[in-house]
């Protein structure tokens, strides 16, 4: 039955696309400004025109942001404020359809910026390219749906973290991808919206694998004919989340495919939520279903060792054995571990060399000895107890104080900023933010899996409290009290039938360090009381937790469109 023209939609041969990307001094649209405005306006594959603009942000723009884009402080020193450049990007954006790559963080920064200028919000039509990329790309084309990965693929404009040419590439990504889509049927605007949140026929025909999933708090394993997990998740409500599989909401490709090749869904029914985010993580760990992305190889987290030896060095290892050596960790990777042992090499003249020295053995000295960085032990300038200063020196910034490295390394930048030394600068900032980070992380973990046990509440909305038994950092044993009944039995009996768990060594000695975080956002969250505690919990004062926020801050790891899947945006 033909319909009426206005159901027919709007062909994408006629709509006007403004591509546009944004350029800021930070992370959150609240806090940060914009530097650097960039849009192509398209229609019908033709670019009609192109919008750039630098901009004032008010504030100075940190190193890292000037190493990563190019702009600095006296670049944007005669830009207009965003004041001035809004009005007209909105008039060049007028009557269009907004396109962007991770286009959540820069309508933030947009709306943000129309709030403060008493301007309405936009009320565009928004195109997500990582959005259509996840749905028309697999992963055997491209690794993920970064800018930079889909450009390579699809245009000859490289990404350059300048707004003007982001949006450029971006162009180029929109045409392929809307070229793809084609071939799936879509030829308007309504069906583009559609086609990106639609289910697939398998999903819509394996729906009823959901049917006998409880509606609790739990863990639940998607497993194939042969009952080998294909991925295991975690939900306050099993059955809402798992529902969520077999409806449009679900767009990431590789669960599509999954959800292909399960035949069937295993629940595991959990006291609490933190029950099911800490089973999840074990089931994760042990496992190892091929469709789960996060936590599959703990056993691949490394450590920076301070080894025990008359003359110790700073070694990337695997393992964390009952030694008596320093340990900083974990790491997510090698490089990760080898950029903070050169922070802390910055700030503190240990050897680098990789051979055993001994008080009577003599060689050499290396290219570090001339020009200060090392005092030459291998040499027999430094006795034992002269080089011992800088081994408790290096364990104090690794457990204790992270002030000496991390007041070395900005010093340095500033330096090399002042000399315009951009790409070194950039080096030593992802130097200073590995080694903040994970000391920081270390610290906290350190502080809860010294207790040999802990037992904690926290009230839930049925008018009853969660009560966890934490030993070294590791859930022991949950349970739910009803409000009214009297703690001291229920806790005695929760204590009693807990796990027993016996602490190695390191820092985290008796759970996985994910594990151990989890129980620490729980023991933080809101209305947690402490029932038992046998020791101390505390952090140290001088610890790296106090320049933690500053990092995050300042010097984040990537912009969105090149971060991760699946983590948060940040720039």
């Amino acid at each position: 039955m033909q319909g009426a023209l206005d159901e027919l939609g709007t062909p994408l041969s006629e709509i006007t696309f403004v591509v546009f990307d944004l350029e800021t001094t930070g992370v959150s649209a609240g806090e940060h400004a914009i530097t650097e405005i960039g849009a192509v306006k398209v229609r019908g594959g033709e670019v009609l025109g192109e919008f750039g603009s630098l901009v004032d942000p008010g504030t100075p723009i940190p190193p890292f942001i000037s190493v990563l884009t190019g702009i600095t402080d006296a670049m944007v020193a005669a830009a207009p404020r965003i004041g001035a450049v809004l009005p007209s990007f909105l008039e060049f954006a007028r009557g269009s359809t907004f396109v962007a790559h991770n286009a959540g963080f820069d309508m933030g920064f947009l709306k943000a910026a129309c709030a403060a200028h008493g301007h309405p919000p936009p009320a565009h039509t928004v195109v997500d390219t990582v959005v259509l990329a996840r749905k028309l790309l697999t992963r055997d084309e491209v690794p993920n749906c970064k800018l930079a990965t889909l450009a390579r693929l699809f245009s000859r404009t490289e990404p350059c973290h300048r707004a003007l040419a982001d949006a450029r590439a971006t162009v180029d990504v929109l045409h392929a991808l809307l070229e793809r889509a084609g071939s799936f049927g879509v030829r308007t605007l309504e069906e583009l919206k559609g086609f990106a949140r639609a289910p697939t026929a398998e999903q819509r025909r394996k729906r009823h694998l959901a049917d006998a999933v409880p509606a609790a708090p739990g863990v639940y394993v998607f497993e194939d004919e042969r009952g080998d997990p294909l991925y295991v998740g975690k939900s306050v409500n099993l059955r809402t989340r798992v529902r969520g599989y077999f409806t449009a909401s679900e767009t990431r490709p590789r669960i599509r495919e999954m959800i292909g090749v399960a035949d069937r869904i295993r629940t595991i029914v959990c006291a609490t939520p933190l029950e099911a985010e800490v089973r999840e993580l074990r089931l994760i760990g042990s496992a190892k279903p091929r469709y789960n992305r996060r936590s599959r190889f703990p056993e691949k987290m490394v450590w920076l060792k301070l080894t025990d030896e008359p003359f110790p060095r700073l070694s990337i290892v695997r393992e964390v054995k009952g030694d008596g050596a320093g340990y900083l960790g974990p790491f997510g990777s090698a490089r990760a571990a080898d950029d903070a042992r050169a922070a802390l090499h910055e700030a503190i003249p240990l050897r680098r060399c990789t051979e055993r020295i001994t008080p009577r053995a003599g060689r050499p000295a290396c290219a570090l000895a001339g020009i200060g960085r090392c005092g030459a032990p291998c040499e027999g300038r430094q006795t034992p107890e002269e080089y011992g200063l800088h081994v408790a020196a290096a364990r104090r910034a690794m457990e204790l104080d992270a002030g000496p490295v991390f007041s070395a390394i900005e010093a340095r930048m500033e330096r090399l900023a002042l000399d315009q030394r951009y790409e070194e600068a950039a080096a030593d900032r992802d130097r200073l933010a590995a080694y903040i980070r994970v000391s920081a992380r270390m610290q906290r973990l350190w502080a809860l899996t010294a207790i040999p046990q802990m037992v904690a509440a926290a009230p839930v909305a049925e008018d009853g409290w969660e009560i966890h038994v934490v030993r070294h950092g590791r859930l022991a044993s949950a349970g739910v009290m009803s409000r009214g009944s009297l703690p001291g039995p229920f806790v005695e009996a929760l204590v009693s039938t807990a796990e027993t768990v016996v602490p190695g060594p390191g820092p985290v000695p008796a759970a996985g360090a994910e594990e151990t975080e989890c129980v620490l956002r729980w023991l933080e969250g809101p209305g947690v009381r402490l029932v038992r505690v046998d020791g101390t919990w505390s952090m140290p004062v001088g610890g790296a937790g106090r320049f933690k926020e500053r990092i995050e801050r300042a010097y984040p790891p990537r912009r969105p469109h090149d971060r991760p899947e699946g983590r948060p945006p940040r720039r």
